[in-house]
């Protein structure tokens, strides 16, 4: 799974083939690959804490760093369960012991959860806060880029999207002023750390220059997209740009 929101318990239940069994304590889900340290995004891992066989959590550095001496992970869910973390970088890894899959992460921000803020210098690591994720089947070669956060849109970024079949990214504001003109932050959407869609700087016309299949997520409630029938869906389609739905299988 990629990233533990706090919902994660329902997003099982939404999935049978992550239902528990056949054994008590046993659960399919075999591990949690992060993009980053957030909150929101790291928070599920404790409700895996009775996973009998532990959890792999795939993390660079300063992510692991962040959850192990910030939130104190492994010292709440030792008691539990073991946590088996496994470094992610630049370079092509397996998923798991036989899986054809591979992830790699692609650096995009530098962008700090708050509680992580003073943490010392050299364990700041620089982009590799937030990372998007390229996942690759070496069965069929079809690949994948997962951007949730997406703060700047550097050269390695671009490069790793013109060559994926399917990118997803961050959908979190359409404009930049949504959190400002909505009232519930004083920060631009870029200064919360995220592209809009729409207007100078926006992730739309990069995407509709791209070769594969594009679409949003991580939408926020002040998102006009959070609507199915809003005339922004229009203006994507219009692009060759999806939104992403609850349920929704892409095959590569």
């Amino acid at each position: 799974m990629v990233n533990a929101t706090p919902d994660l318990g329902d997003q099982i239940e939404d999935c049978p083939e992550l239902h528990p069994g056949p054994r008590p304590r046993q659960t399919p889900l075999a591990g949690v690959v992060l993009t980053d340290a957030e909150l929101d995004h790291t928070l599920g891992i404790a409700r895996l804490r009775e996973a009998a066989g532990g959890v792999d959590v795939l993390a660079t550095a300063p992510v692991r760093r962040a959850l192990l001496d910030g939130l104190h992970l492994g010292d709440v869910l030792g008691p539990y369960t073991t946590l088996r973390w496994r470094g992610l970088d630049a370079e092509p890894m397996p998923l798991g012991e036989g899986s054809p899959l591979t992830v790699s992460a692609v650096p995009v921000s530098a962008k700090r959860p708050r509680y992580a803020a003073g943490m010392e210098a050299d364990v700041a690591g620089g982009d590799a806060w937030v990372v998007a994720l390229r996942l690759t089947d070496r069965e069929t070669g079809g690949s994948l880029l997962y951007a949730p956060a997406l703060a700047a849109w550097p050269d390695a970024f671009q490069r790793a999207a013109a060559e994926a079949d399917c990118v997803i990214v961050d959908g979190t504001f359409w404009d930049d002023e949504e959190p400002r003109r909505s009232r519930f932050s004083t920060r631009t959407a870029t200064g919360m750390g995220h592209l809009p869609i729409d207007g100078p700087g926006g992730t739309a016309k990069r995407l509709a220059e791209l070769p594969g299949r594009c679409l949003y997520t991580h939408l926020n409630n002040t998102n006009p997209l959070a609507d199915p029938a809003a005339p922004q869906y229009e203006a994507l389609a219009g692009l060759g740009l999806e939104v992403a739905a609850d349920g929704m299988v892409i095959e590569l």
